[in-house]
């Protein structure tokens, strides 16, 4: 509601702990965790008397740092391992698209994906786990009592490897920058909310073309996942073998969307990206 201070802007800015990699910060969360409120609001949102406390506690980070280094290094295991073995370059080797039938290179198509994946779990896990480690991070306690840092986490990875629609895919994948892209885009734009989101993602991405072509095949798979979930969800939820044969349908299909969308964005150049496709 006030203007920040050219040195409270430059703070929020070049602060050390996410200059390099993020995640994206809410200016209002970071300005109470440098003047030291920023625990203590959260903590104000629960009725500790009611929960037996005579004060408020003291949440330690070091549990939520532990459990995200853990996830760093075997991300970084699994990148290591799975890049060498299962290359992106290989689905577009002609003689494997010769050789092999439609349904083996769709299935490839997803191994090579997940051996992609590991490095951005390494890269945002790392970085909320810095933050944590500072005692930035804190976003309250959840309905079991336990203290959560995940304010300033970027990604949910059970989430994301079973997501059963694009929408929660997406949602759960760089979450700091998608709340950005909401604020400054989605909630504003008067006209196709969707479509110029996705845009502007690519142009903040940079200039390769593989960027280009996954958020505008973003676009139409979004709005194709969205008309068919409002048309057809409702009649399998009748019963409950119906609804986890839908879900099993949906985890396949959206996963094999998301691979499809996103392999022009590892492969970055135009050519790769056409063979592809064809």
């Amino acid at each position: 509601r006030t203007r920040p201070s050219l040195l409270e802007y430059l703070s929020y800015l070049l602060n050390f702990m996410s200059i390099i990699a993020g995640p994206c910060s809410n200016y209002k969360d970071y300005i109470a965790f440098i003047e030291g409120r920023h625990v203590h609001i959260k903590l104000l949102e629960v009725n500790w008397k009611q929960k037996g406390y005579d004060r408020l506690p003291d949440p330690s980070p070091t549990g939520a740092v532990m459990y995200k280094l853990c996830i760093t290094l075997a991300s970084l295991i699994l990148f290591l391992t799975l890049t060498k073995n299962f290359p992106m370059a290989y689905i577009i080797d002609n003689e494997f698209l010769d050789k092999t039938p439609f349904l083996s290179r769709l299935g490839y198509l997803y191994v090579v994906t997940q051996a992609a994946k590991p490095k951005y779990y390494f890269a945002w896990t790392l970085a909320d786990a810095v933050n944590n480690a500072a005692g930035y991070g804190f976003s309250g306690v959840d309905e079991r009592g336990t203290f959560r840092w995940d304010l300033l986490s970027n990604l949910n990875i059970w989430n994301i490897e079973t997501a059963t629609s694009f929408k929660m895919y997406i949602e759960n994948w760089n979450i700091q920058t998608a709340a950005w892209l909401k604020c400054v885009c989605y909630d504003r734009a008067p006209r196709y909310p969707t479509a110029l989101t996705f845009i502007l993602s690519a142009l903040w991405h940079g200039i390769y073309p593989g960027y280009y072509f996954t958020f505008l095949t973003g676009i139409l798979i979004t709005l194709a996942a969205r008309a068919i979930r409002k048309n057809c969800r409702h009649y399998f939820l009748l019963s409950m073998p119906l609804k986890v044969a839908y879900d099993v349908v949906t985890w396949v299909v959206t996963q094999l969307a998301v691979c499809y969308t996103v392999a022009p964005f590892v492969m970055l150049a135009v050519e790769p990206t056409v063979k592809f496709y064809k």
